[in-house]
């Protein structure tokens, strides 16, 4: 069997106990575009957060009750015709704008304006 063995080099040592080769503390430094960098590291987990949160967060859960049935009629809306005079005629005793309210919430309308020859769902309760 063979041994091999290791020498390490001799190290003198100055009087001080510090040995001959110089020891130099390193520091660091960044500069303008390495602390661009970090920031930037540091804040890319805070910005994926607040995308995903702004994209999936104004999703709506859905609760186990049911809803009440909505029954309606559909009209088809003729060229003049606006949700007042549609309104008046749907229910003249009731308040037209009470009407237009409830046609708008069950059409999902957002504005006041409304396509000729479209078809639009008026409430049963309103219809004659």
């Amino acid at each position: 069997m063979s041994t091999i063995s290791i020498q390490s080099p001799a190290i003198l040592r100055d009087a001080t106990g510090v040995s001959g080769r110089s020891m130099r503390r390193t520091t660091l430094r960044l500069t303008v575009r390495g602390r661009r960098v970090l920031a930037a590291a540091a804040a890319a987990p805070l910005a994926a957060g607040i995308a995903f949160s702004v994209l999936a967060g104004g999703s709506a859960l859905a609760s186990g009750e049911q809803g009440a049935p909505v029954s309606f009629e559909t009209v088809t809306v003729m060229p003049g015709d606006t949700l007042w005079s549609i309104a008046a005629a749907a229910a003249p005793d009731v308040d037209p704008r009470d009407v237009i309210d409830d046609i708008m919430r069950l059409n999902n309308l957002s504005g006041g304006t409304i396509q000729a020859y479209s078809s639009i769902a008026i409430p049963t309760e309103y219809s004659h």
